[in-house]
């Protein structure tokens, strides 16, 4: 895709520019995880979005194009699970036509993604990102509160693989005493398959996971724990704002990565902007409250009034949260996870 013309790129008050986009479609999902949708909480009753409040296809990609402008360069797909919005895979083909775009990508849960991989694959979308907490199908049963089989997230892995996406990343989010046995085993499974696996340490997002710094397994530790079974080494971050520590296995055979949000926050580095699926623009994952573009949008503002509530929002943003968590971690509302996304 040829550049875009970039308006102004824009910075924060720490200097910080805007890159990555985050773009959740949905708040709905068809897992009930227990550290982002707990099944007790996420009940049938639980009242989800109406579909009138969800932006629709064409106010995502307006709002896109215009964060494009400010200097966005890779945008990613969340929820909820993407996959439950139907027809997402337009959006793909949207999204995938705009200038500026130099990676569209999706993060999912994998159930769906055997009826969905080859239109994903035809509509632009480049890579993908599984969410794969445990081989073990007791354990992954227990943590998507009962939702799915393991094979049925393998055989979604393997359709993707089959229609062309070769770079396929595995997303473990680590619990101490829930799956942390299981980290070898995804490991080595991914190490087979040519996956790259991301550990992901056990996060505050919003205030309903029941979150407690005990369950949370150090990226010190998962790197000892995998480097005693496929020895280690470091390797750099391939852009400054990557949020993995990434580490290469000493034989060759591919890399881990472990994002340490909490051990060893990365909040300095931090260029990401997300987007609600009603509309709001948050400037951190462990934000209070977000920005309201859906409404002016709505209500006939041009590209470049929008724009100039996008570059105030920015340009304002003060958020380090997992740099200041050990004070605030319990004393704050946060949005929610799959309201979001990760």
């Amino acid at each position: 895709m040829k550049p875009t013309e970039t308006v102004l790129p824009i910075q924060d008050t720490f200097n910080r520019p805007l890159r990555d986009l985050r773009i959740s479609v949905t708040d709905r999902c068809n897992f009930r995880c227990s550290y982002c949708m707990p099944a007790e909480i996420f009940h049938e009753r639980f009242q989800f979005l109406q579909r009138e409040k969800l932006l629709t296809y064409e106010e995502i990609t307006r709002l896109v194009k215009v964060i494009l402008r400010l200097g966005a360069v890779k945008l990613r797909l969340t929820g909820g699970e993407p996959l439950v919005r139907q027809d997402i895979e337009v959006l793909v083909a949207q999204l995938s036509q705009l200038d500026g775009v130099e990676d569209l990508a999706m993060t999912t849960n994998a159930f769906l993604l055997g009826k969905k991989a080859q239109q994903l694959k035809d509509a632009g979308l480049r890579r993908l990102t599984i969410s794969l907490d445990s081989l073990d199908n007791d354990v992954f049963r227990a943590m998507n509160g009962g939702r799915a089989d393991v094979d049925q997230v393998l055989a979604g892995i393997k359709a993707a693989q089959n229609v062309g996406f070769d770079q396929i990343k595995i997303n473990m989010v680590v619990q101490r005493g829930i799956n942390d046995h299981t980290m070898v085993d995804v490991a080595r499974w991914c190490r087979d398959e040519g996956h790259i696996l991301r550990f992901i340490e056990y996060m505050d997002v919003g205030t309903m996971n029941g979150w407690k710094l005990d369950d949370v397994v150090p990226a010190k530790e998962i790197a000892e724990r995998i480097h005693d079974a496929f020895p280690l080494e470091r390797v750099p971050r391939n852009y400054k704002s990557e949020t993995a520590l990434r580490f290469a296995y000493a034989d060759g055979a591919g890399e881990i990565g472990i994002i340490a949000s909490v051990t060893q926050p990365f909040c300095g580095n931090c260029s990401r902007m997300r987007l609600s699926p009603e509309g709001q623009i948050f400037t951190c994952l462990f934000a209070a409250a977000g920005t309201d573009l859906k409404t002016p949008l709505r209500d006939g503002a041009s590209d470049d009034e929008i724009e100039q509530i996008i570059r105030d929002t920015w340009g304002s943003r003060i958020d380090r949260y997992s740099e200041e968590r050990t004070a605030l971690a319990n004393t704050r509302d946060k949005v929610e996870m799959y309201y979001i996304g990760g």
